[in-house]
């Protein structure tokens, strides 16, 4: 049985804040009873976002996955929830916390015929009428790949379309449950198509046994299909019934994926091995409206 590496502590320590902010910020969400990837997935950084930057990734579309993949910690199950209040609970939190930029994702949620693209594009839509000058992110599901359910997301015009690979294509089968590689490289393209303004980014994560020449053929599969955002974490298991890391990687390493992504045409990189799909988001908008749209004319 192959042995568990042990983690190393000098640049994967969470230091823990229970300031006024993530107080205040915590009560928020279960008066409006919202969920958020922060907590549902264990995100390490979730310290650092509520109590230094007053920042969340609202997680829409109820908190039970109809997908089972194996790196994740969010429970999954058949859901019963669809909030048609959601979408506007969702804007007052944004404005009360005076957000500059606002992350939303999601479960997947294959029992619904649309994969719940109404619900993301009303949220959206609810957001701009109360925070007309917020910048809006999306991270969903590949909605079933089916056209018809992104082009219902991409009318409602989000800032910026997230939608992650999350690793290799030779272990694409084996760390994610239903997604298909080939088919999230699609719906990153076809997005790109809808809304040719509309920067598309992506995410990866290291250390389940891929190899520096698989990470960069990622990078080319995205650059391919048009992706201009690119964020690289370190792989951290869950639990010990999740996949087991194979590797942590040194930032060092991070940083030198981070120049080869720079090098192949990414507008922008976050690479560390903290960095998550959300991390430091608010800090990418800017970068991201430089992209060329030259392939496009």
């Amino acid at each position: 049985m192959a042995k568990t590496e042990r983690k190393p502590h000098e640049w994967l320590k969470i230091k823990l804040n229970t300031n006024e902010n993530y107080r205040g910020l915590k009560k928020m969400i279960r008066e409006k009873k919202l969920h958020t990837v922060c907590e549902e997935a264990r995100c390490p950084n979730l310290h650092e976002c509520w109590a230094v930057r007053k920042t969340a990734t609202f997680m829409i579309l109820g908190d039970i996955c109809t997908r089972a993949c194996r790196f994740c910690a969010v429970k999954t199950g058949m859901p019963t929830e669809l909030d048609l209040q959601e979408p506007m609970r969702v804007a007052e939190s944004v404005k009360q916390m005076g957000l500059q930029h606002v992350v939303v994702t999601s479960v997947a949620r294959d029992d619904l015929k649309d994969g719940g693209a109404f619900i993301f594009a009303e949220t959206i839509r609810a957001i701009r009428r109360l925070n007309p000058l917020t910048t809006i992110e999306v991270l969903p599901s590949d909605l079933g790949g089916v056209y018809e359910n992104l082009k219902i997301l991409m009318d409602a015009r989000p800032d910026i379309l997230n939608h992650n690979i999350e690793t290799v294509r030779r272990l694409s089968d084996r760390v994610r449950a239903k997604a298909k590689y080939e088919r999230s490289l699609e719906f990153l393209r076809r997005a790109k198509e809808l809304q040719p303004d509309i920067p598309t980014k992506s995410g990866i994560m290291v250390g389940l046994g891929e190899t520096k020449e698989e990470i960069l053929e990622a990078m080319d599969d995205l650059r391919a299909n048009y992706v201009d955002i690119l964020t690289i974490g370190q792989y951290l298991a869950p639990t010990k019934e999740h996949l087991k890391v194979e590797k942590y990687y040194h930032p060092d390493e991070f940083a030198e994926l981070k120049e080869i992504a720079l090098s192949k045409g990414f507008k922008h990189c976050e690479s560390g091995p903290l960095v998550r799909s959300s991390y430091h988001a608010d800090e990418q908008v800017a970068q991201a409206k430089k992209t060329d749209q030259s392939c496009f004319c």
